[in-house]
């Protein structure tokens, strides 16, 4: 055998051998049994609910609650370029919670551009310019104009919170497509399709803020939520006000690791692989101190 003919022989095998293990990794990740529930408080005045369920369908929820007065805790909208025709630089929530060391971080609002064909056609990618859809505004800075059509969560430099109308002084802000929740109950809803979710809500004092992702298009595991569903899901967790955020592929939940690097909650689902984190636009991200008060 020539020395092309086995290099050749190595390159088809390596290819055969690559592609059968990321197959099997794409089977075992979409149809693997649902974990374990998990109650525990994660960060100081952060704690954190897995809720593992059966019905109406297979689904796995991340809820998050923050006591917004506790020590140490303060909130991120992702800085932006004001006056930008794209402000922002898309990442993903990993890389957001990596590069201003956070210790939570969702995913926030829609942007655009944005298409995802698969693997080796989608955007953004990480450093892609794209614009949010709304309102947002971080550390002060205004960075993308209003609309009429979406709600927006302002955040005061001292962590209070509230839904479209700013209780002072607006520090960080960040929209939604739509609202879920208000006065305690669950507004109407057109969306029926189970899908992945994130959405962000506050309790009727707004001291507590309530933070839901539901994994999706994981057959067995965690097939989604419609809207109604995930609007019910935040009333059960105490949300008073809520707003749906960006979805879908979109949805990831990260917190910070031992060793401070970001670790999935959930498991986000990009370019239909588990695991893997879709660039966005922007985020929210929480400060908070070790669950042990340290």
């Amino acid at each position: 055998m020539s020395k092309r003919i086995l290099f050749l022989s190595l390159i088809i095998l390596s290819f055969i051998v690559v592609c059968g293990t990321f197959a099997g990794y794409s089977i075992w990740s979409k149809f693997r049994p649902q974990p374990a529930e998990m109650n525990e408080t994660i960060f100081q005045g952060v704690h954190y609910l897995r809720d593992v369920r059966s019905t109406p369908r297979s689904l796995v929820l991340h809820i998050i609650t923050i006591d917004t007065r506790a020590p140490g805790i303060s909130f991120l909208v992702t800085p932006g370029e004001p006056g930008a025709a794209a402000p922002l630089p898309a990442r993903t929530t990993g890389k957001f919670l990596d590069d201003f060391n956070l210790q939570l971080a969702i995913n926030g609002d829609s942007f655009t551009p944005w298409f995802d064909n698969g693997f080796f056609s989608y955007h953004p990618h990480n450093g892609d310019r794209v614009d949010p859809v709304g309102y947002a505004a971080s550390r002060g800075q205004p960075y993308s104009a209003a609309t009429d059509a979406e709600p927006v969560l302002y955040f005061t430099q001292t962590n209070r919170a509230m839904f479209n109308s700013p209780p002072g002084r607006i520090y960080n802000a960040i929209s939604g497509n739509q609202m879920l929740v208000a006065k305690g109950k669950v507004l109407p809803q057109s969306d029926d399709s189970p899908q992945p979710r994130s959405a962000i809500g506050l309790d009727k004092n707004a001291r507590r803020m309530i933070i839901v992702v539901v994994d999706g298009r994981l057959p067995g595991y965690s097939e989604g939520v419609t809207l109604a569903e995930l609007a019910q899901i935040l009333v059960e967790a105490g949300a008073h006000e809520a707003m749906n955020l960006d979805g879908g592929g979109s949805s990831t939940l990260v917190r910070e690791g031992a060793l401070g690097r970001p670790v999935l909650l959930n498991t986000p689902i990009h370019n239909q692989i588990p695991n893997r984190q879709r660039p966005v636009g922007n985020h929210i991200g929480i400060f908070a101190n070790p669950a042990d008060g340290g």
